[in-house]
C-alpha cells in the first residue's frame, strides 16, 4: 500500500493498493482517516468513486486536495505500476 502523501498533519493518508485489479483500474487514489475511507477517480475529472464514513463536506475538501495534487498522484501511480 504505497503512500503518496498525507494531508492535515497525518489525519488523511492518500495511497494506492498494490493490487488495483486485473486488469488494473484506471488512475485513482484512496484516502483513509480514522477507519473511514474514500476512493477518487482522477480522469477526466476528479470525482468520488466511493466513500465509507466520510461526510459530504470533507469529501468536497478532499476533492480539492486531489485536484491540487494530480501531477504528484499521476507520477507516483506511474512509478509504482510501470
Amino acid at each position: 500500500m504505497p503512500a503518496v502523501f498525507r494531508y492535515k498533519s497525518f489525519r488523511f493518508r492518500f495511497f494506492f493498493y498494490s493490487n488495483e485489479g486485473n486488469p488494473r483500474e484506471q488512475l485513482h487514489i484512496h484516502v483513509r482517516s480514522q477507519g473511514s475511507e474514500a476512493k477518487f477517480w482522477i480522469r477526466p475529472l476528479v470525482r468520488v468513486a466511493q466513500s465509507d464514513g466520510i461526510d459530504a463536506r470533507t469529501l468536497r475538501e478532499l476533492v480539492e486536495v486531489v485536484e491540487q495534487n494530480i501531477d504528484l498522484i499521476e507520477r507516483k501511480w506511474n512509478e509504482h505500476f510501470r
